[in-house]
């Protein structure tokens, strides 16, 4: 069933998406070389918590942390361990929070140190991907227009789009409905409403969309080895447009803490 949120929830999920930006703006920071992902695991739950949430994903259908943290193939899903970070990785960092009983989600794909121009590019096209999506949220307008803007930019830069794993509707639950493919075709679909909030989350590769499970029953990574980035907003559908309620504070840039990426010669 999907559930049309009131001005008093949005609000809410609003201030459960500050606290899920505020410590992932953090963990992006604390991203470098030699670092462990249980490392940046522990740092999200504490600051979670300090800051008044409950980090949503650990126990989520048992899921043993309080983040995803998914390196260069792996798309999603990928369980912090004690890998320890090296120089040129991609890190894909993934969380939710719940704030009163209502949940936000983002995530961002950052780089470890310097990177390749390749790697940097995928990170901003996949960025460019979720902003194109989220602009195409309007009262009356259709939830695959969504999907085909994600797709159209992604597949101009000759990326592939994952077709197997999708963003969905957010509230009291983390997943709700509707499912929110990341491709499609414009003016299909449900009519979105004022009131509808979605977690939007481009997962775009840089080769072949097909992806495979790891043993671990959690982790997907990309069939053919290649790259992977994630970004992922909850956003709510208002009178006025498109409101992205994981951002630190309403007047920044969304743009703004992203990703940082550098670039190898």
């Amino acid at each position: 069933m999907i559930t049309i949120k009131s001005a008093r929830e949005i609000e809410t999920m609003r201030r459960s998406g500050e606290i899920t930006a505020r410590v992932l703006s953090n963990l992006i920071h604390a991203v470098r070389p030699g670092r462990t992902t249980f490392e940046l695991d522990a740092l999200a739950e504490k600051q979670i918590r300090e800051f008044g949430g409950i980090p949503t994903f650990k126990g989520y259908n048992g899921f043993p942390a309080s983040i995803c943290t998914s390196i260069n193939e792996e798309v999603v899903h990928g369980i912090p361990s004690d890998y320890v970070l090296k120089e040129g990785d991609l890190l894909s960092i993934d969380i939710g929070t719940t704030f009163e009983k209502y949940v936000s989600d983002s995530a961002v794909t950052v780089a470890v140190g310097q990177i390749r121009p390749a790697a940097q590019r995928l990170l901003r096209v996949t960025q460019e991907c979720l902003m194109r999506g989220i602009a195409s949220m309007r009262a009356g307008k259709h939830l695959g227009d969504i999907g085909a803007a994600v797709q159209a930019h992604a597949e101009s830069h000759g990326y592939g789009v994952v077709r197997e794993l999708v963003g969905h509707g957010i509230g009291t639950r983390m997943h709700e409905e509707p499912q929110v493919p990341n491709y499609g075709r414009a003016g299909t679909g449900i009519e979105l409403r004022t009131g509808l909030v979605l977690a939007v989350e481009p997962m775009i590769t840089e080769g072949d969309y097909a992806v495979e499970t790891l043993q671990d029953g959690w982790t997907v990574v990309t069939a053919d080895g290649k790259l992977a980035a994630h970004f992922e907003h909850t956003i709510a559908i208002t009178d006025s447009g498109p409101k992205i309620l994981t951002l630190r504070d309403s007047g920044e840039r969304p743009e703004a803490y992203e990703y940082a990426p550098g670039v190898a010669a």
